[in-house]
């Protein structure tokens, strides 16, 4: 029996990740969830799962939920300051912690995670977007797993040895991060500078949170997983690629030098690669729906349009820059995507501030996490003061 922390349980991958847990009870114990203001679903989660702990960070929710906790005869411990988060993250008792908070606020419990050697499920990209030198050493350092649950990463994973050396080392030529291309893959540029935030975060596959759908109408989301692949596999830049595929079923690929490429197919469900993430390198049931071949009509590629969808390429400048530039465009995004979603300036407003902020901050070197979280402070104000 393995006790797991699922920080981010009121989200989409949080409730996947419980949805997989139900089928294998026998094998998974949930220790403690941690939400952000959904104090009604919490409660659920707490009486079908019994967690020891749940975090809540507003103190007056907090005070809700456990009012209501005692109602319900549960003995479920309430939480609700920040430094909980490296509590449960570093309790000597949690041997999995499922990072799917979204944005920043993952770095710190996956960083603690990995200074305290866990088995760490990675759906927050942010945190090797933001930290990815310091995130990978402390797990190299700890002898933490690190294991990817975006499905491009995931199936990235899949179509690699378990626990090889290099990519060099087993003969990888290159990485192909697969791209729906979101729901303006066909819009042209001229109607993309008038398109709402209603209409970005209408994705034609997936169901995702707000943020992370806006991030694929952008492409940032293929950018930040560009970022991502680079620190988990190790990888050199020149052996990353994007490729568009829109039906989704194809969720990522390793091209080998003798020019075979192994790919990961499936249905656009996040519970696999939550369960393969949970067993690896042994399989688990999913839950999730079985691929029909006799459903597909056709599997297209197509090369990203990077004048409609700028953001990708400031990923590829952040990579190639060095130093935070990566944290930088983390951060800057974030607040541009806010600011959209509040229909306070436009779908290429997006672009403009993150680059912005790289020209003011991209040179500077964030050496530890205070850092890095000092620098994440200081490009929101600097991006919510333009």
């Amino acid at each position: 029996m393995q006790n797991i922390v699922i920080f981010g349980s009121t989200g989409s991958i949080g409730k996947s990740t419980l949805d997989v847990l139900k089928l294998h009870k026998d094998r998974y114990s949930v220790f403690a969830i941690t939400g952000y203001s959904n104090v009604q679903l919490l409660l659920q989660q707490c009486i079908e799962f019994m967690p020891k702990y749940v975090l809540i960070e507003k103190n007056e929710l907090a005070k809700e939920l456990s009012t209501q906790l005692k109602q319900q005869n549960l003995s479920t411990i309430v939480l609700n300051q920040k430094e909980d988060f490296i509590f449960l993250a570093s309790h000597v008792d949690v041997d999995i912690t499922m990072s799917a908070i979204v944005g920043a606020a993952g770095l710190v419990p996956t960083y603690h995670a990995a200074l305290n050697g866990k088995r760490i499920l990675l759906a927050n990209k942010e945190s090797l977007v933001a930290g990815g030198a310091i995130i990978t050493q402390a797990v190299k350092d700890n002898n933490a797993t690190l294991i990817p649950v975006d499905s491009e990463h995931s199936a990235i994973f899949q179509s690699l040895p378990f626990n090889y050396t290099s990519l060099d080392d087993i003969g990888v030529n290159k990485i192909i991060l697969t791209a729906s291309g979101g729901p303006f893959i066909n819009t042209p540029y001229e109607q993309l500078c008038y398109v709402t935030a209603k209409e970005a975060v209408k994705h034609p596959n997936w169901s995702m949170g707000q943020k992370i759908s806006v991030d694929s109408s952008t492409l940032m989301n293929k950018g930040l997983e560009l970022i991502e692949a680079y620190w988990l596999f190790n990888a050199k830049i020149e052996q990353l690629e994007v490729v568009i595929h829109p039906q989704s079923i194809i969720h990522s690929m390793v091209e080998y030098i003798d020019s075979s490429i192994i790919a990961q197919l499936g249905t656009p469900d996040m519970k696999t690669p939550i369960a393969y993430a949970l067993s690896a390198p042994d399989r688990i049931i999913s839950g999730s729906n079985k691929l029909n071949f006799e459903h597909l009509k056709a599997l297209t590629f197509e090369t990203p349009d990077l004048k409609r969808f700028p953001c990708l390429e400031l990923a590829w400048a952040g990579l190639k820059i060095g130093h935070s530039a990566c944290a930088v465009i983390n951060a800057a995004n974030e607040i541009a995507v806010d600011l959209f979603l509040k229909d306070l300036h436009g779908f290429y407003d997006i672009p403009r501030m993150i680059e912005k902020a790289m020209n003011k901050y991209s040179s500077i070197s964030a050496n530890n996490i205070d850092e890095v979280v000092s620098l994440d402070s200081e490009v929101r104000d600097f991006c919510k003061s333009l």
